[in-house]
């Protein structure tokens, strides 16, 4: 298997590292709404820029958004369940 060269002219930003970062840090202020939807873009923009070599830049955005994505998501459904575990006033 040969290995590609890197690439010799200047990096391109993934189109999408912005787009996850806003919405991952949204997330766990918008109740989790935003998480899921930039926790599954951040993780195929993370398998893009891993996969061309160099080509694309924007890893640490898109890290930074992927991972605070899963953390307002978690966040998102701990509130939720709260919520219904406080409307039910024990009464199963």
């Amino acid at each position: 298997m040969a290995i590609p060269n890197l690439p010799s002219g200047e990096t391109v930003e993934h189109p999408q590292a912005n787009l996850v970062l806003v919405l991952g840090l949204l997330s766990p202020f918008c109740c989790g709404l935003f998480g899921p939807v930039a926790w599954v873009l951040g993780k195929r923009a993370l398998n893009e820029i891993d996969g061309s070599y160099g080509r694309l830049s924007g890893r640490s955005q898109v890290l930074i958004g992927y991972i605070a994505a899963i953390f307002g998501t978690i966040v998102g459904m701990l509130f939720a369940l709260l919520f219904v575990a406080g409307s039910c006033n024990g009464n199963f």
